[in-house]
């Protein structure tokens, strides 16, 4: 059975309380309680109490921990606006590009050199042979002259003299060379275009003086690459979620769930959908379209009983899942092994992949069985996301009857498929995971290069010395010229990823400051502009505050060309170590140690993070609060979000970068937690909007978190049941748009041809004026 919410670390346990009281369980009582007054109104009659709802009896929830104070309140939004230009140094209009660069240049990276696929390179002639990465480092930027003297080098000094502002990549390797284990470090395998203003920027941290010296401005926003002298900029991508499960009408009007899974180790596409009244499984390494039951029955789950319990026992799923289980055996799969066999007799191979296999397995590999070939297959490619330890197949079984689930939850109401367009299934791609997806296909091409001069040297029978693959590293330009071949022509096509975009990247408009500021904010959609479809180009109601709604061109590229608002933040990748470990402390149960009715059980709801299933709890709205209330501590990162699904009951934590958030005001019982004693010693420099956010008094919220938002737009709105306000309803507007004077009683289409002009328009120098 699911127990309460239990913690076992010590900070938990003082910030939410050891009175005993923490464990606040909903009986039947309060059920009836809840169903009566709602669920909004059940949790303010939980904290009215003489407990507040975390174990602390006698805290005060009403926000009058100001006003007994005497701490006034902010007099309506006239002074709330005091906050933007904190914001905006905060984070800035290109603080999203600058970071997810900087997690590309210190995490990423790493993990992708180390990934499982590329951290070693073998030969097919030589079992003995291996060169192995043991670390990787991005150098200063820098330039070789002519005399072969390497000096530092500034963007200035780029853009007048056609070259590229580039740092090199530093590798620390170990290899065989004869009988002997070499260690080197510091080998340079080539070089990568840095961003300005990132942290590997000779600009970061200068003062005005400082870059006065450089000739640069103070007030350039960074963001951008200098590649051959000219100024490109990495437009943002909106895509599809990864990792997430999406249903949808495929070709033939059946319902289908998408799951486009994306790991450093590997990136594939899986479905499964309805067809005849049967589910199954599609994948590009299966030939035919396997039944869900024999993919199941292969990861382990053998049993029928199981396997209903696991997809679900309400009687309308059972009669809907009654045909998929009956398929199972029309073909003669009852066990284990003749489902690992039925697999291994439908999977696709490459004629020219199975050569190389059977020539590898020839020399020196025992072949593999068709058994071991479908494990292997299900294990690493197969909805890869979901890691398997040790053929532990547990947590991808559950997470596989769960998608059966929803597919036929939705063949039941069809009103349940998920909406493309909604904005919470979309994440926007930034500068630093196209470079990094970049960088991952250039390195692989490397190693492959690597492979095949080894092979080409070991296969020669009589050689004068022992081979020395070192000397193959330094003279690589593959690294270097995909690079700046892919960034100055805009073309990202990496075959092995099933990528092919062009324009990526455009040359960065200086017309004038504002038409800079709004290429930068600027989002890109891959849908084919030539197609006349309404929505993909609608507003959608998620858009609200985190996409403007007039920037957009006339014409094909009309709503598929979009801008951020003012305030919009797009988020950049966290580590889910700590998250993960946070959500056992506060009472999960692991989903590896629970049964198929405990996890489909009427009280338990499921507990998601970036995708992957975590685990269940029993107390889906009490857990959600306990993350926020951290969160709001300053104990978890700003950016993670906990959203709140009633219909699916689960719980979504997202922890992963491309997701669109804004801040908001908290509000409490009526109240903002925004003091005019906080706006005083912020202009006085005392308080930072970062101590705010740690404070609880703003927060950054997602699309999906908004979902379980009441925000108010003035102060005059607010009720009991507000859960935020917004800063300044100017900020739902981009930077462009912003400028226009009185948006509000324009009508919609002056607002978006006034975004094209204004970033035409040019103060002249001097006392000349006028536009030019």
């Amino acid at each position: 059975m699911l127990k309460g919410p239990t913690t076992n670390l010590a900070f938990l346990t003082q910030v939410l309380g050891s009175d005993g009281k923490a464990e606040r369980d909903l009986t039947e009582e309060g059920r009836r309680r809840a169903a009566e007054i709602g669920l909004r109104k059940y949790r303010d009659a939980l904290e009215s109490d003489e407990s507040d709802g975390w174990g602390r009896t006698g805290a005060r929830r009403d926000g009058s921990e100001y006003d007994d104070d005497g701490h006034e309140q902010v007099p309506g939004v006239k002074q709330k606006w005091k906050l933007l230009p904190h914001f905006l140094k905060l984070r800035g209009l290109m603080r999203q590009h600058i970071d997810s660069y900087d997690y590309f240049v210190n995490v990423d990276i790493s993990k992708i050199v180390q990934a499982k696929g590329n951290r070693e390179v073998l030969s097919d002639v030589d079992p003995k042979f291996f060169l192995q990465y043991t670390g990787i480092t991005v150098g200063t930027p820098c330039i070789e002259e002519d005399d072969y003297t390497v000096k530092s080098i500034t963007p200035f000094q780029c853009r007048l003299r056609d070259c590229t502002y580039s740092a090199p990549l530093w590798v620390n390797v170990r290899y065989t060379r004869g009988r002997q284990i070499v260690n080197k470090t510091n080998i340079n395998i080539g070089r990568i275009p840095v961003m300005l203003l990132s942290c590997k920027c000779v600009l970061t941290g200068k003062s005005e003086a400082e870059l006065a010296d450089m000739k640069e401005c103070p007030y350039d926003p960074g963001g951008y690459f200098v590649v051959k002298g000219v100024e490109k900029v990495i437009l943002m991508q909106e895509q599809l979620s990864k990792n997430r499960v999406i249903i949808e009408y495929d070709g033939k009007k059946n319902i289908s769930a998408a799951i486009t899974s994306s790991t450093h180790e590997r990136k594939s596409r899986c479905n499964i959908h309805m067809k005849n009244g049967k589910v199954y499984m599609k994948h590009n390494s299966l030939g035919d379209d396997v039944p869900i039951v024999v993919i199941l029955r292969a990861m382990g789950a053998t049993s029928d009983q199981e396997i209903v319990q696991l997809v679900g026992s309400e009687p309308d799923i059972m009669n809907a899942f009654m045909a998929s289980l009956e398929d199972s055996q029309s073909v003669g799969v009852y066990t284990q092994k003749q489902a690992l066999l039925y697999i291994g007799t439908k999977m696709r191979v490459p004629p020219k992949a199975g050569a190389r296999a059977m020539r590898q397995q020839s020399s020196f590999r025992r072949p593999l069985t068709p058994e071991d070939e479908a494990r292997e297959i299900l294990c690493g490619v197969i909805l890869s996301h979901v890691p398997v330890v040790g053929y532990d197949f547990r947590a991808k079984i559950v997470y596989t009857a769960h998608i059966v689930r929803r597919v036929l939850m939705t063949v039941i109401d069809p009103s349940t498929v998920d909406d493309k367009d909604y904005y919470g299934n979309k994440r926007l791609e930034l500068a630093g995971q196209l470079i990094s997806l970049l960088f991952e296909d250039l390195f692989k091409r490397f190693n492959s290069e690597l492979k095949r001069n080894a092979d080409m040297v070991l296969s020669k029978p009589n050689r004068a010395a022992a081979f020395d693959i070192g000397k193959f590293l330094e003279g690589s330009t593959t690294i270097t010229s995909g690079f700046t071949h892919a960034i100055s022509s805009g073309n990202w096509v990496l075959k092995r990823f099933k990528v092919d975009r062009q324009g990526v990247t455009q040359v960065l408009s200086r017309l004038s400051f504002i038409s800079s500021l709004g290429m930068m904010t600027r989002v890109d959609s891959q849908f084919q502009k030539e197609r006349k479809v309404s929505g993909p180009r609608a507003l959608q109601p998620s858009q609200w505050g985190m996409l403007c709604p007039a920037d957009t061109p006339e014409g094909e590229s009309c709503g598929l060309v979009k801008n951020l608002a003012l305030l919009a933040h797009v988020t950049s990748d966290q580590e889910t170590g700590p998250v993960l470990r946070l959500c056992y402390d506060l009472g999960v149960e692991d989903v590896a140690r629970l049964s198929g009715g405990e996890v489909n059980g009427r009280h338990s709801s499921l507990v998601f993070l970036n995708g992957s299933i975590v685990g269940a709890t029993g107390h889906p709205f009490l857990l959600a609060n306990k993350i926020r209330f951290l969160r709001r501590k300053g104990m978890v990162g700003e950016f993670v979000s906990v959203y709140l699904h009633s219909v699916r009951r689960a719980v979504y934590i997202a922890s992963d970068g491309g997701r669109v958030c804004r801040p908001l005001l908290v509000v409490e019982n009526g109240r903002t937690r925004l003091t005019k004693t906080h706006l005083d010693q912020m202009a006085l420099g005392v308080l930072s909007l970062q101590d705010l956010i740690k404070q609880g008094v703003v927060e950054y919220v997602d699309v999906n978190e908004e979902n379980n938002c009441l925000v108010g737009l003035a102060d005059g709105d607010l009720t009991i049941n507000h859960t935020h306000l917004e800063i300044d309803p100017l900020t739902l507007l981009g930077v462009v748009a912003g400028l226009i004077p009185y948006p509000h009683h324009n009508q919609s289409p002056r607002n978006t041809y006034q975004c094209a002009m204004g970033k035409q328009a040019r103060r002249g120098g001097g006392g000349g004026g006028g536009y030019s």
